[in-house]
């Protein structure tokens, strides 16, 4: 069977991707249904003084990073040591699997969004909201076999995608480039990953420390590509 393919965000070269990507994000909250009491915002840098710069508090960051034959190696590590020595996870933490192509940008967003819900204000018909209630109880296989049937959400991802394009981008366009969300769930920072068999638990972390907490992890992604510059942070914070 054909896997499931959505449109990339990143393929019009004509546009600079973060343009694209803030696009993306903002179209994304407003046709879903959500109050805009929380925004995205461009993370410059991750020097304290540049963080200090972030509207806080901060809830998700969102890392874009690019999937190298470096980044694939230790993704194949990490799981392998993780399976045999475990780790704690909580129940709490909403997890879902990637099962479609290019739609890695909108699970990061569910997953940044669904594990702030109590912070969120949403509209009383928000197709967002319908989708993480009705998923609430779901393992992540089956939140990911969801999202394949639920149009509402698959036609606001092309939407928004095509924003700010100049040209309508291909389905088949290979993208080498890849969301994770970073929240905290109950203390514990979580990467969110559905490429991933699992969530990542990189220890505690509290309400004030997350977005520094969050930025140590972004660094460890870079520190192991130094030679890649195709990184981005977005940290979902107070509006």
């Amino acid at each position: 069977m054909e896997p499931h393919r959505w449109l990339p965000l990143e393929a019009n070269p004509d546009c600079t991707l973060l343009i694209l990507l803030f696009s993306f994000l903002f179209q994304f909250l407003k046709q879903l249904g959500i109050h805009p009491d929380w925004q995205f915002v461009d993370v410059y840098g991750m020097e304290p003084e540049l963080l200090s710069m972030v509207p806080r508090p901060v809830c998700a960051v969102l890392l874009l990073f690019p999937i190298t034959e470096k980044y694939e190696t230790f993704r194949t590590e990490e799981e392998e040591r993780i399976k045999a020595k475990g780790q704690d996870v909580k129940s709490s933490v909403y997890f879902m699997k990637q099962t479609i192509n290019n739609a890695c940008g909108t699970i990061g967003l569910i997953h940044a969004i669904a594990n702030n819900r109590d912070k969120m204000n949403f509209e009383t018909n928000s197709s967002l909201k319908k989708f993480l209630e009705d998923s609430l109880s779901m393992t992540p296989e089956e939140r990911a076999k969801y999202l394949e049937t639920y149009e509402a959400i698959r036609v606001t991802h092309e939407s928004s995608a095509h924003e700010g394009q100049t040209e309508a981008p291909s389905i088949d366009e290979k993208v080498d480039l890849h969301f994770i969300a970073l929240v905290n769930v109950g203390g514990h920072l979580y990467e969110l990953d559905g490429r991933k068999p699992f969530p990542i638990n990189h220890g505690e972390t509290s309400d004030d420390s997350f977005l520094e907490d969050a930025i140590e992890v972004c660094k460890k992604f870079m520190e192991r590509d130094p030679e890649e510059l195709r990184f981005n942070a977005i940290a979902l914070s107070a509006a």
